[in-house]
């Protein structure tokens, strides 16, 4: 008891760095501001993260381990294996590295959740994401709508994806497109019930967001709603509160 006392009092004393747009979202939102000493330059920008004005709070780094040794941490995160060098320094810095998969399935999200929180030194911080997330698929609509998810140039979804299950939690079945790319031709030819637009960046001038504005896209038969696209680029806890705001506008 007092050696898991010990583990738990060591984890909270822990200053951690992330060094991953999507490693920011779970420790912005389960450690607390004295566990933080940097987050990636990302997610203190608007147009990338929700949490922006939080993690504006912190040293922005540009994913190398290198820009946070001076913050003296004593964990640096990083996602997805691509943090192998990163690694390699930490453990010769006896620093440890906390290398978060990249989640397929939304066990994955909850997954990931708690190993944060315990590694956070309170595996209960993660409890009231992962109970939102339970609700959200014990209460999903049994009938989904015919829906499609695109973002610039018609990128959409794949189907199986974690996007996709995401949106069944709203209510909407993503439509099987070749390549996950959806195209003028079919919103013109076979519209779906529900059009569903990433409002990611919509504020910039590019190619991407041109396609957005096409008049078949803009006169589709469908009805349209916009989405936050920031949550999307993780698809991570955030994607929670974008679904239930998801599934309250197309009851």
């Amino acid at each position: 008891m007092a050696a898991s006392a010990f583990l738990l009092a060591s984890a909270a004393a822990a200053k951690f760095a992330s060094l991953n747009l999507c490693t920011d979202e779970y420790l912005l939102l389960l450690g607390r501001p004295v566990q933080i000493v940097s987050v990636s330059f990302l997610s203190q920008e608007p147009l990338e993260s929700r949490l922006w004005t939080s993690a504006r709070h912190f040293k922005g780094n540009r994913g190398s381990i290198e820009e946070v040794l001076t913050l003296k941490p004593t964990v640096i995160m990083t996602m997805g294996g691509g943090g192998r060098a990163t690694a390699l320094i930490a453990g010769r810095l006896h620093i440890q590295a906390l290398d978060l998969p990249y989640a397929t399935d939304l066990a994955g999200v909850a997954r990931n959740l708690r190993t944060v929180a315990t590694a956070l030194g309170d595996g209960r911080r993660a409890e009231p994401w992962v109970a939102r997330l339970k609700q959200l698929e014990a209460s999903a609509p049994r009938r989904a709508v015919d829906s499609i998810w695109i973002s610039g140039r018609g990128d959409s979804l794949t189907a199986g994806s974690l996007g996709t299950q995401w949106l069944r939690l709203a209510g909407l079945q993503q439509r099987s497109l070749p390549g996950g790319k959806a195209t003028l031709e079919t919103l013109l030819t076979k519209p779906p019930t529900l059009l569903i637009k990433s409002d990611y960046r919509s504020g910039q001038m590019s190619g991407g967001n041109r396609w957005l504005d096409n008049p078949i896209v803009r006169r589709s038969g469908s009805r349209q709603v916009s989405t936050d696209g920031r949550p999307w680029t993780c698809l991570g806890p955030l994607m929670i509160g974008e679904i239930e705001r998801l599934r309250r506008l197309v009851r």
